[in-house]
């Protein structure tokens, strides 16, 4: 990663005040674990700002994932970080697993979306207990070993959420013999390619590298949900729809709408105007160098930078977005 050097993974709490220095920039970023879909994400972003501003650099801090950047960003600790749009709701809201409302954090952009909820079972499973769709865990009551992200992570309470509007709770899978085991994507996966979970149900790219190794060795097949269940969990948890398309891997036999992250680029509502101008119109403006840091990235554009619902922007952001005609 371009100037992304071993500093960059220090676990270091870098203190940083609410005004920040003209550019070039020197600035933490928190993300999260190392080699994650994050760190890509913040290549990108470094990459756009220190083209716009040559000399500056964004320094990767790894952390606890965005609830905890939340908390960082609110106590000064980094002037910036990733966190997903649901969970800075659960902030401003004072939701669990938050203590207490935090009102802090602005957005300086939308940098990242397109992050579905797949649901995928072992397709011997699913042909021996008749399940085609999320619901039918409800109707059918089988014993499955269901593998969600790790425990308070937002995609595993997107997971519960759907479950629950599916009429399936955790607690109900449990009842009929099933079991609910917390693991990050690439654990999910070997535990699945080892034949001791039935499901995956995690938020993952479409084409995620560990749903690609997963299919040469097990059989899968994509389970459907309704729309009903699937517009209440994102309701709920503040995320927006994304149509898993037919046909995207060989297992997913039709389109599939389902809740779906976005990655927001985030700062303290008390950094100066300028420096969030500065920082929106250098992502803005040089929104190819995101756009190449990872495949997934592609489909990023200006008005996506925007499209945030659930939690302000930066006054200093949304003046350049009104000066770029992005905002109104």
């Amino acid at each position: 990663m371009k100037r992304l050097g071993s500093a960059a993974l220090a676990l270091v709490l870098m203190a940083s005040g609410p005004a920040l220095a003209d550019p070039p920039y020197k600035l933490t970023l928190a993300g999260a674990s190392p080699g994650g879909v994050w760190s890509v994400i913040a290549q990108g972003v470094e990459s756009a700002i220190s083209t716009a501003y040559p000399g500056s650099v964004i320094t990767y801090q790894t952390s606890g994932g965005g609830l905890a950047n939340i908390a960082l960003v609110d106590q000064h600790k980094v002037p910036l970080a990733l966190a997903v749009d649901g969970e800075l709701m659960l902030a401003r809201e004072g939701r669990p697993p938050f203590k207490g409302k935090i009102e802090s954090s602005r957005a300086v952009a939308l940098v990242a979306g397109w992050l579905p909820m797949f649901m995928v079972v072992n397709k011997s499973y699913a042909e021996e207990h008749g399940l085609v769709s999320l619901e039918d865990l409800a109707k059918k009551k089988p014993p499955i070993r269901i593998a969600v992200n790790r425990r308070g992570n937002l995609a595993s309470m997107i997971s519960e959420s759907m479950l629950k509007h599916a009429g399936a709770s955790f607690e109900d899978i449990e009842k009929a013999g099933g079991k609910i085991v917390y693991a990050a994507s690439a654990e999910a996966a070997s535990l699945m390619a080892d034949g001791r979970i039935d499901m995956i149900f995690n938020m993952l790219p479409v084409g995620h590298s560990s749903l690609r190794q997963l299919e040469q060795s097990v059989d899968l097949v994509e389970l459907t949900v309704s729309k009903e269940t699937s517009e209440k969990s994102a309701e709920e948890m503040g995320v927006d729809l994304f149509t898993i398309p037919k046909g995207s891997h060989k297992w997913v036999p039709a389109d599939v709408t389902v809740p779906s992250q976005g990655t927001v680029l985030i700062a303290n509502k008390d950094i100066d105007d300028k420096t969030a101008y500065d920082l929106a119109k250098g992502i803005a403006e040089n929104i190819d160098k995101i756009q190449a840091a990872h495949p997934s990235l592609k489909p990023l554009t200006k008005e996506f930078l925007v499209s945030l619902k659930v939690a302000p922007y930066h006054p200093g952001a949304i003046k350049y977005y009104k000066e770029a005609g992005l905002m109104k």
